[in-house]
C-alpha cells in the first residue's frame, strides 16, 4: 500500500494539502494513495475531516508530536503496516509571538521541538519506506518530501525569534536532504510563504482573535492557495517555493541588503514595538530546598504572559544584585545541586 504523511492536518495549510490529495487521489510513488496518514493533536477535528472527505481513505492519528515518543508512535505504525510512502508533508508548526525574555523555557522548547526535531525525526522514520516507493517510480512520480516553512526564515525576527530560527533551520535542513536523496529518486520541496490566514496568529500570541497589521495586513495568502501551489511544486520535484511576489522580493532582498538594515526596516513597516520587561521579586518555589543552595542575591524577572493571563515566571537565575538584608534563596534540582557542589563558581553552597 501506498500512503501520504500530513503533519498539521487539522487545519490551516495542512487541512487544504489534505482536501487537494484526496481530490487528485495521488500520484506521488507511482501509486494512488491507499490512505493518508493525517497527524494532529485534535481527534475531533481529524475525525470530522475523515467522515467528510473519505472514512475509508484517512486514518486518524491524533498525535501531540511534542510529547516524547509521538514520532516513535509513527514509527511503530509504519514498522506494523509496512507500506510505501509516496509523500510526506511535515506542516505542523507552532510560533510565539515577543521577545524571548517574555517567554518561558517551555515556549522555547516546544518551538524547537515541534518546528525542526519533529520534521527532521520523521523524515529519518520515513526515508526507509521513500526509498521502497522510489525502486517502483519514474521521477516525475517518485516520492517527496513537502515543508512548510515560512519566509520569516530569511531573516533574523525581533519580536519572533525563535520561530524565525526554527524555519531557517527547516529550510536548510530541507534543502541538504533534497540534494542527498536526489539519487534514490526522491525530492525535497520547501515552501516559503508568507503571512497565511490561519489560526496560526492566535495561538502566536496566546489572544483569542488576533490578525496581521501593518505592511503584512496587505500580503496575507490563502491557505488553499498555498497548498495547491505547494502541491505542484513537490510534484515538479522543485527545491524551494517562495510564495507570492512579495515574498519573492523579499528573498532576494535578504541576499543583497545587511541584516540589521532590513531588521529595522521590517520594524518601522510593521510597527512593531518591544515591550519592555516588569521586574518582580523571584519567589521560592519549593521551601524544601531553602537551606541546600543560598545565594546571597536578589533576582529581578520579567512578568511573562502565558494563556490564562498575567503570571510571574522565574526563568532565569541571573539579575540584579539587591539589599542582602533580605536574605532571598532560589531552589534546584538535586541534579542542579550536584553540578553547582561540583563546580561552585561564585555561588556559596
Amino acid at each position: 500500500m501506498n500512503i501520504a504523511i500530513i503533519t498539521g492536518a487539522s487545519s490551516g495549510i495542512g487541512e487544504e494539502i489534505l482536501r487537494g490529495l484526496a481530490r487528485e487521489r495521488g500520484a506521488f510513488g507511482s501509486l494512488p494513495f491507499g490512505q493518508i496518514w493525517a497527524v494532529a493533536r485534535s481527534e475531533q477535528r481529524l475525525e470530522s475531516l475523515r467522515k467528510e472527505i473519505g472514512p475509508e481513505m484517512i486514518r486518524v492519528f491524533a498525535l501531540d508530536l511534542t510529547v516524547p515518543g509521538a514520532v516513535d508512535t509513527l514509527s511503530a505504525a509504519l514498522e506494523e503496516e509496512m507500506p510505501t510512502v509516496g509523500l510526506l508533508v511535515n506542516c505542523a508548526g507552532v510560533g510565539r509571538v515577543g521577545p524571548v525574555s517574555g517567554q518561558t523555557q517551555e515556549d522555547q522548547k516546544t518551538m524547537v521541538s515541534l518546528n525542526c526535531s519533529v520534521p527532521a525525526e520523521l523524515t529519518s522514520v520515513c526515508i526507509p519506506y521513500m526509498i521502497q516507493a522510489a525502486k517502483e517510480s519514474g521521477f516525475r512520480n517518485g516520492p517527496r518530501i513537502l515543508n512548510i516553512a515560512s519566509s520569516a526564515a530569511f531573516l533574523p525576527q525581533p519580536g519572533f525569534a525563535t520561530y524565525a530560527a526554527s524555519k531557517a533551520f527547516l529550510v536548510s535542513f530541507s534543502r541538504a536532504v533534497n540534494e542527498e536523496l536526489r539519487p534514490y529518486n526522491i525530492t525535497s520541496t520547501t515552501v516559503c510563504p508568507g503571512p497565511v490566514s490561519t489560526d496560526f496568529l492566535v495561538h502566536a500570541t496566546g489572544k483569542e482573535t488576533a490578525s496581521f497589521s501593518g505592511i503584512k495586513s496587505l500580503f496575507v495568502a490563502r491557505p488553499d492557495k498555498v497548498a495547491a501551489s505547494s502541491i505542484r511544486a513537490a510534484r515538479k520535484g522543485r527545491a524551494l517555493l517562495v510564495y507570492g511576489f512579495s515574498q519573492k522580493a523579499f528573498h532576494v532582498a535578504s541576499k543583497l541588503l545587511p541584516a540589521r538594515f532590513l531588521m529595522f526596516l521590517s520594524s518601522r513597516l510593521t510597527g512593531s514595538e518591544m515591550p519592555a520587561p516588569s521586574p518582580v521579586r523571584a519567589p521560592v518555589s519549593d521551601p524544601a530546598l531553602q537551606d541546600s543552595v543560598r545565594v546571597e542575591t536578589t533576582v529581578l524577572l520579567p512578568i511573562v504572559k502565558d494563556e490564562r493571563g498575567d503570571v510571574d515566571v522565574p526563568f532565569h537565575p541571573y539579575g540584579k544584585r539587591m539589599d542582602k538584608s533580605s536574605d532571598p534563596t532560589i531552589s534546584t534540582s538535586a541534579e542542579a545541586l550536584a553540578i553547582l557542589r561540583a563546580y561552585p563558581g561564585k555561588t556559596t553552597v
